[in-house]
C-alpha cells in the first residue's frame, strides 16, 4: 500500500521538476536572444529603477522565511510555521509590487515595450519571471489556508505526519527557491549590462 501510495506521488515531483527545467530552458533563450539582440544598431541601455535591488533583498528574505517554515513545520512549531508561511505571503507579494513599482518608473522615464528594444528585454524578462513568482504564491495561499484550517495541535499533527502532505511543502519549497535564484540571476545579469538609477523616484 506505502509504495502505492509513493508511486502516486512521484508525478508530482517530476512535473515540479520538469517545469524547472522548462524555466531554465526558457530564461536561457530569452538571455541568448537579449545577447544576440544586443549587437543591433538601435540598441541603448536603459538604466534599472533601484527599486528593482528593494524587491530582490524582499524575495530572498520570502526563501528564508520558507525555509523557517520548514524547520517549524518538522519541528511541529505549528504557529510559527504559519507566521512564517504567513511571512513568506507578504514578502511574494511586496516582491510583485515593488515590481510594478520598477516598471512605473521606466514608464515615467519614457521607455516602454515598443521603440528601444534594451527597455523591451527588461519588461519581457522581469514580466516572464514575474509569473512564476505569481504561480508559487498561489500554492503558499493554499498552503497557508490548509495551516490555518488546522489550528487545534492535533489537527495540525495529523496533518504534518502524512507524507503527501510533507512532499507538498517540500516541492512547494523547491520551486520557490529556484524562482529567488531565478531572480538572483537575472537581475545580476540586467545590473551589470544596464547599472542602476542614482535616486528613488514616486
Amino acid at each position: 500500500m506505502s509504495n502505492f501510495v509513493t508511486k502516486r506521488r512521484e508525478p508530482f515531483r517530476f512535473m515540479v521538476w520538469l517545469g524547472i527545467a522548462s524555466s531554465v530552458l526558457l530564461f536561457t533563450v530569452l538571455l541568448a536572444a537579449y545577447i544576440i539582440r544586443r549587437s543591433a544598431a538601435d540598441w541603448t541601455d536603459v538604466r534599472l529603477p533601484n527599486v528593482f535591488l528593494i524587491s530582490t533583498i524582499a524575495i530572498v528574505l520570502s526563501s528564508l522565511t520558507l525555509h523557517n517554515a520548514n524547520q517549524a513545520f518538522r519541528h511541529e512549531r505549528f504557529d510559527s510555521y504559519r507566521t512564517n508561511m504567513g511571512t513568506t505571503l507578504v514578502l511574494g507579494t511586496l516582491f510583485i509590487v515593488l515590481q510594478a513599482w520598477g516598471w512605473r518608473q521606466m514608464i515615467r522615464s519614457g521607455i516602454g515595450l515598443t521603440g528601444n528594444p534594451s527597455g523591451s528585454f527588461v519588461y519581457i524578462i522581469s514580466g516572464v519571471h514575474l509569473l512564476h513568482i505569481l504561480i508559487g504564491l498561489i500554492f503558499i495561499v493554499i498552503a497557508l489556508i490548509e495551516a490555518l484550517r488546522r489550528r487545534p495541535y492535533i489537527d495540525s499533527f495529523v496533518y504534518s505526519v502524512n507524507p503527501p502532505n510533507q512532499l507538498k511543502l517540500r516541492l512547494l519549497t523547491l520551486y520557490w527557491h529556484f524562482v529567488d535564484v531565478l531572480w538572483i540571476v537575472l537581475f545580476v545579469f540586467l545590473v551589470i549590462h544596464h547599472g542602476l538609477t542614482m535616486r528613488f523616484s514616486l
